[in-house]
């Protein structure tokens, strides 16, 4: 199956995510790992036909990981 380019775009930022959790101290990764799972998880149901939904919460994804991957951020809830 071929992914189409905003399929790609969510992986990559699931990605980085996951990658950005790697660098938080060990005992407050899996509260990274758990939130980025569940921010995912919780859009499943939007249509992949939908580009602007998509587009816009990528958008708001990539803004949170800025956020959350400072080295100031310890822990998430």
């Amino acid at each position: 199956m071929r992914l189409s380019g905003l399929q790609k775009d969510v992986l990559s930022l699931y990605r980085q995510c996951l990658r950005e959790s790697r660098k938080k101290p060990k005992s407050t990764r899996p509260h990274f790992e758990a939130f980025a799972r569940a921010e995912f998880a919780r859009n499943l149901s939007i249509d992949k036909r939908d580009f602007a939904a998509i587009e816009f919460l990528l958008r708001k994804g990539r803004r949170q990981l800025d956020v959350y991957s400072s080295p100031g951020i310890k822990d998430v809830r």
